[in-house]
């Protein structure tokens, strides 16, 4: 707030008034630190707190402990009750499981996302594995006669790895062009990470290229190992 509306200078001392008839114009006696309010996931927001003399119905506070915190859930219901005894008291739980159900929803949609992005890998891993495999299939005569002159047996591997690697990269390119389309959609699922950022799709255009080579590896390899005078005889 302070930074937002009092931009280098203190916001102390001076006095504040809004339109909401509950309350009055109030000074400042002090700044806090930045709230997410809204939620631990999003952003804070401009925030003034005034102090309220109407009672609020629904309290909550926070006790700092040592120790499990639950053991001293008895002894704050003794002293609340003793303080005021009409009031009720209910919903007590660790912050860590406050914090844990926030991200509840997060968590969640992470997990389908990333069974989604496994399938997705997985089909691709098959895909590059199954058009390899029929293209050295298709290619077994050329492969044998490159063979049987001479030609190194790394450099067929090489060469039939070269083409799931250009595959991969196009497809990564692909990706990277949708994932621009849609940061804005990303970046509401995402929390201390941009939809941008670039170690992150560094780290996926690795892993795709490298599960590509990978797939790539057993067909590449046969077709390297084959037998040229085998294949010859067989064609």
């Amino acid at each position: 707030f302070a930074d937002t509306y009092l931009p280098g200078r203190s916001p102390v001392g001076l006095h504040l008034a809004t339109n909401a008839s509950i309350y009055r114009a109030g000074r400042i006696s002090g700044i806090v630190g930045d709230a997410r309010e809204l939620g631990i996931d999003r952003e804070p927001v401009p925030t003034a707190y005034f102090c309220d003399s109407i009672p609020s119905p629904f309290p909550w506070f926070l006790v700092r402990t040592v120790g499990q915190s639950t053991s001293v859930v008895g002894a704050v219901r003794a002293k609340l009750q003793a303080i005021e005894p009409l009031r009720s008291i209910y919903d007590v739980a660790p912050l860590d499981e406050r914090i844990a159900d926030a991200f509840e929803q997060n968590r969640l949609r992470t997990i389908v996302i990333s069974v989604f992005a496994v399938a997705a890998l997985s089909l691709a891993c098959l895909g590059v594995w199954g058009t390899l495999s029929y293209l050295v299939t298709l290619r077994r005569r050329e492969i044998g006669l490159r063979l049987s002159l001479g030609a190194p047996r790394v450099g067929i591997l090489s060469h039939f790895l070269g083409q799931a690697v250009r595959v991969a990269v196009i497809a990564c390119a692909c990706g990277l062009a949708l994932s621009a389309v849609f940061a804005r959609v990303l970046s509401s699922m995402l929390y201390g990470v941009s939809a941008s950022d670039p170690a992150t799709l560094s780290r996926v255009v690795a892993i795709v290229l490298g599960v590509a080579v990978l797939a790539a590896l057993v067909p590449a390899a046969r077709a390297a190992l084959a037998e040229p005078m085998r294949i010859l005889r067989e064609e």
